[in-house]
């Protein structure tokens, strides 16, 4: 990979292969969608749109850009070669956050948005910006409350809520 240090040691997966998978998941989501949407209706009624209507048309749109990104792909092959698309360095500075982030999306389930949010935000805090802990607890605690009041009380949109929740009577 071109500014990469010579020491490091690149992936296997090339900068055109990386391009073409992102477009055909493009595709494969866009094609669900739109096939779903024909299911559910996605014509006009006499009352309007049904309810697959702009789903379907998103899907389109979606399965579109993933054709032009794959053609795209297969035209860059040729200018990029073998150049890798990152480095292993790389690829862990991307698992650093990916890691986290997937273990906050199930932390949802079990603790609810907000006690998941709160550990979350504390965690990066501490972890990838060294605050300390009279920087980190206002924010990691502050944020959920602000998102709380925001959500159940002022639009009166529910979040997912665990036991803490519960426990406290929400």
């Amino acid at each position: 990979m071109s500014g990469s240090d010579p020491g490091e040691t690149p992936s296997r997966l090339r900068i055109w292969q990386a391009e073409g998978l992102t477009a055909l998941v493009f595709l494969a989501v866009g094609a669900v969608v739109a096939i779903d949407s024909l299911r559910i209706g996605a014509g006009w009624a006499e009352d309007g749109p049904q309810a697959g209507y702009f789903p379907f048309y998103i899907g389109l749109a979606l399965a579109a850009a993933g054709i032009v990104g794959l053609v795209d792909a297969l035209r860059q092959r040729a200018a990029t070669g073998s150049e890798a698309f990152a480095t292993r360095e790389q690829l862990a500075r991307v698992g650093q956050v990916f890691g986290p982030t997937c273990v906050y999306v199930a932390a949802i389930y079990a603790a609810g948005i907000y006690v998941a949010s709160a550990l979350f935000i504390g965690w990066f805090m501490r972890r990838h910006g060294r605050f300390t802990w009279l920087r980190t607890l206002p924010v990691a605690l502050g944020v959920p409350l602000m998102l709380f009041m925001l959500f159940e009380r002022w639009f009166l949109v529910p979040l997912p809520k665990g036991p803490l929740e519960r426990l406290l009577g929400f």
